[in-house]
């Protein structure tokens, strides 16, 4: 279950913002302050809202004021479509305003198409407007069939700021709103962070890397211990792409910590974490990431190629391919031309300002740069030359 289309609008500078997708990666650029970590920002505002509320969400950002477009009123509206279990394209509207200095979910629904209607009255799955609104409970194989009406039930939340798709997320009779629920549950925005993945973690558990990165060597060891196929795959990686590099280990300390050494085969002991390269470690932390046995539902990376050669990066767009591929739609943006040399064109977005709001241009939509492509030039040669309007590399 994917993401097709985001739709933003009145969020900071991304006024009316729209993005349609027909590939599982999705790699975004611009120049600086054209909207890229604002665009990254609406999947973690999601995810914050969810797990908490919308108005603690808004509070995170500084407040509404802070948080709408420039000369706007509001309401911001996030709109997400995607394929639902059962194939048929869903969309979900958010609209979050301020009344009375209060922030409220104006407006919340979740839709999709009848089964064998192409016009005609949307099924609506959740219809709910500041703390009230309607559910249709129905199973999953019938819904919007043929002379099938929704079965509604009301509802008041205890507070306009939560999302409805929480609780009602919970319960089997609502299997459409659950797997959204769940969709957005599963979004990893990485914020890695060399020092934290440098740290000696407490021994203990892990499945995913966090956010952060602070637990790599947890989920190293637990790579090696439970899916050792993977973990070859990124110990083989490691040895193809640092040079020097034989083995990395996870080793536990008598205070209950975990050290992440690595071997050199220049050298017989092994070196801590703390004395290898940024480099190291950030290629090192982005594949444990990426070779999660269970992907994210998406990943959004901002600049992966920092503290990277360039000579690496194109093998590293093709490690998000593949995580994407295997499931878990990723989301990238980068200053980088050697990053983009190995993207495909329905791959790349890019964000230009005008009027002070960005623009997001598709580059497939363009006729120059398909042509050009269709004649061996790489997206990434292409940005250098200045051939993607208003995106200059750097």
């Amino acid at each position: 279950m994917q993401i097709e289309q985001i739709h933003v609008k009145n969020y900071r500078v991304l006024r009316d913002a729209k993005l349609v997708l027909s590939s599982p990666l999705t790699i975004i650029i611009g120049a600086n302050g054209t909207g890229k970590s604002t665009l990254f920002d609406v999947f973690s505002f999601l995810k914050d809202a969810l797990a908490g509320n919308t108005a603690n969400a808004v509070a995170r950002r500084g407040g509404f004021q802070q948080l709408v477009s420039r000369g706007e009123s509001g309401p911001v509206s996030i709109t997400v479509k995607f394929r639902e279990s059962g194939g048929r394209l869903a969309t979900y509207v958010l609209e979050v305003a301020s009344e009375h200095g209060r922030v409220v979910v104006t407006k919340e629904v979740l839709r999709c198409r009848r089964k064998g209607k192409r016009n005609g009255r949307a099924w609506y799955f959740v219809n709910f407007s500041r703390g009230r609104g309607t559910a249709a409970i129905t199973n999953d194989s019938r819904y919007g069939g043929e002379g099938i009406e929704e079965s509604r039930e009301e509802y008041q939340l205890e507070d306009p700021s939560i999302l409805a798709i929480k609780g009602l997320g919970q319960f089997r009779e609502f299997p459409v709103v659950s797997e959204f629920r769940s969709l957005i549950e599963g979004w990893h925005i990485s914020h890695l962070h060399i020092a934290d993945a440098r740290s000696n973690a407490e021994a203990g558990f892990a499945e995913h890397l966090s956010p952060t990165g602070d637990n790599v060597a947890q989920v190293a060891q637990y790579l090696y211990e439970h899916h050792p196929a993977q973990f070859k795959l990124v110990l083989d990686a490691m040895k193809a792409r640092v040079p020097g590099v034989k083995n990395i280990e996870a080793q536990p300390t008598a205070d209950g910590r975990l050290l992440l050494r690595f071997q050199d085969g220049s050298f017989r002991d092994p070196f801590l974490a703390r004395y290898v390269s940024d480099g190291t470690i950030k290629m090192f932390a982005y594949l444990v990431l990426l070779h999660d046995p269970s992907p994210h539902s998406l990943l959004a990376v901002e600049e992966p190629e920092n503290h990277l050669y360039p000579s690496l990066l194109g093998e590293l767009i093709e490690e998000f391919r593949a995580y994407a591929q295997r499931g878990g739609q990723a989301f990238v943006s980068t200053h980088s031309p050697d990053f983009l040399q190995g993207a495909e064109l329905n791959e790349v977005f890019w964000l230009v300002k005008a009027g002070g709001f960005s623009e997001v241009r598709r580059a497939r939509d363009n006729q120059l740069l398909r042509d050009l492509v269709d004649a061996g030039d790489n997206p990434g040669a292409l940005w250098t030359q200045k051939l993607l309007d208003g995106a200059n590399p750097g």
